[in-house]
């Protein structure tokens, strides 16, 4: 009898400690929803927020920071992790690690980033000695869309590949696509982004995690960088030319997964691989305004979930390798790219331009897509669409994703806003453009805009009907008074400021309504002029800084 409960206290024991180390191991090594579930849910909101406390509990380098509050009141938060682990910005002062920032789920029925930053951040903190901690402090936002986030439904994106319980919504709680938001700054979302990671952290690189909605192909990863040639060519054409091959590279031979560049097949004939647009209402092309390096990760919808997770995650993590092996080369870039602009404003020549008009030419080298032949089908009462084949095809023709300049207008010294448009300066600030007053008046010679037509979109976008405009330049001398803003271009984000400012721009605060009141004729039929002013030659002047 005394040796039977012996044996069962035994048995017990075993089973008590089995049950323990059962549980250890699940403390030590948190699974996300995606994991848990097999990949066929993603994580909520409160999901994302129980996840990254207990990393906390777990792991002394890691920090959480409020990015915003959403429209909805959710908390948007920011990880911030790093060896040690920084208390702020300031505590970087002479600190050699360079500050790498990674975003998921800006569109929350695009979920992978989430997914795979909670991975990662998670794979990293629980390793004895964590990669790239080293070298880099990185920060997550993995739900950067908290409300599109909690509407998760099972008819969202029902053309992509899983996750069976379904995925949010992909505009925000004011019903706004968050990545159209990044010029007029309108969401919390995108104002807590420039004033709580950009300026206060001042990130080398932006990583922005998508799902493809489009062609048909076998990579589970495609990619881009910042398009727009009004922002810093060095960085554009290092990152296109030598950082994104290299890339690619890196996951297929680490990694092993492809990816290709971005785009989709033009025309039914398939002979070209166009990429999306220029505009810097995209989150990647406003940082190459900002003179900084972005990357766009559009994972490929038609991919199982699971696929599509892991190829955002070591898309990541070979961006990571990346910036650790290079980030002096990076560093150097970007400090050359605000300096240029600075230099370039102090003293704006005549081959100084900014491009209002743009076209897009394939670049030198074609890409290759390991695609599939593609038959029509033709529907009644519908347009005929291009349908998939199980015939595997590689295809080798042009990629379309060099943005040129059509029509440019001259780059000035500073531009001068005589009336109080508290609106504008309010935006101004909030990207971080040091705004002047004049504190006596001058008289200039400057470069004005008369408007001809001005005329807004019979549709709303993004709650706005978009203006077009057109007009003439007119050179005239002219008085400004005391309280005339001045913006100047001899600053690191002049190029920023001239995408907000020029009266062509095609994605300006004019296009966004920002100066309607001012332009529209009410009292008579002349012609209005663009209260915003250029300024070629760069004078002494008496001004102060706005704080």
């Amino acid at each position: 009898m005394k040796k039977k409960i012996m044996l069962s206290l035994l048995v017990v024991s075993i089973v008590f400690l089995g049950s323990l180390s059962v549980h250890g191991d699940q403390e030590k090594a948190p699974l996300t929803v995606a994991e848990a579930s097999d990949f066929t849910a993603t994580s909520r909101y409160v999901d994302v927020v129980e996840f990254i406390r207990k990393m906390q509990k777990q792991s002394p380098l890691i920090r959480v920071e409020t990015m915003c509050v959403s429209p909805e009141g959710r908390e948007v938060p920011l990880v911030i992790i790093g060896d040690p682990v920084p208390s702020s910005p300031l505590a970087l002062g002479r600190d050699s690690r360079a500050v790498v920032y990674i975003q998921g789920n800006i569109h929350a029925g695009e979920v992978e980033g989430k997914e795979a930053s909670l991975m990662l951040i998670r794979d990293i903190l629980q390793q004895e000695r964590p990669p790239y901690l080293d070298k880099l402090v990185i920060l997550f936002s993995p739900i950067f869309n908290a409300d599109g986030n909690e509407r998760i439904n099972p008819g969202n994106r029902r053309n992509q590949g899983g996750p069976e319980q379904g995925v949010g919504i992909r505009y925000n709680g004011q019903n706004l696509d968050l990545n159209r938001d990044s010029l007029k700054a309108e969401s919390p979302e995108l104002q807590g982004l420039i004033q709580n990671v950009l300026l206060r952290w001042d990130p080398v690189i932006l990583v922005d995690c998508h799902t493809t909605n489009g062609s048909y192909h076998e990579e589970p990863v495609t990619y881009s960088w910042p398009l727009n040639p009004n922002g810093s060519m060095a960085i554009l054409t290092y990152m296109r030319d030598t950082m994104m091959p290299a890339l690619q590279k890196h996951l297929k031979d680490k990694y092993n997964t492809l990816g290709i560049p971005y785009g989709n097949f033009m025309g039914r004939e398939m002979n070209g691989w166009a990429t999306f647009s220029h505009q810097p209402r995209f989150v990647t092309h406003y940082m190459g305004l900002r003179n900084r390096m972005a990357i766009l990760i559009e994972n490929y919808a038609h991919a199982p979930f699971k696929t599509r997770v892991l190829g955002n995650y070591h898309y990541v993590k070979s961006i990571l390798d990346y910036c650790c092996d290079k980030q002096d080369a990076i560093r150097t870039l970007i400090r050359e790219a605000d300096l240029a602009v600075v230099k370039r404003g102090m003293s704006p020549s005549q081959q100084d331009t900014f491009a209002v008009e743009f076209e897009v030419k394939p670049l030198k080298d074609p890409v290759t897509i390991l695609g599939y032949e593609m038959e029509i089908e033709e529907r009644e009462g519908a347009r005929p669409r291009m349908r998939r084949t199980d015939k595997a095809k590689t295809y080798t023709i042009p990629y379309h994703a060099d943005f040129q300049p059509k029509r440019s207008v001259a780059y000035p010294a500073a531009y001068l806003i005589e009336l109080q448009v508290p609106e504008v300066l309010e935006k101004l600030k909030l990207h971080g453009i040091v705004v002047e007053r004049l504190l006596q008046p001058a008289t200039l010679e400057v470069e004005s805009f008369q408007v001809a037509e001005l005329k807004g979109a019979e549709r709303l976008y993004q709650g706005h009907r978009m203006n077009t405009v057109t007009g003439e330049y007119k050179n005239e001398s002219r008085e400004f008074g005391e309280g005339t803003l001045i913006i100047r271009t001899a600053q690191p984000l002049a190029s920023l400021a001239s995408y907000l400012l020029e009266p062509e721009s095609d994605d300006g605060l004019l296009v966004w309504n920002y100066f309607d009141r001012y332009l529209v004729p009410q009292w008579s039929r002349s012609p209005q002029t663009y209260p915003v002013y250029k300024l070629y030659t760069p004078q002494p002047l008496v001004t102060e800084i706005i704080r």
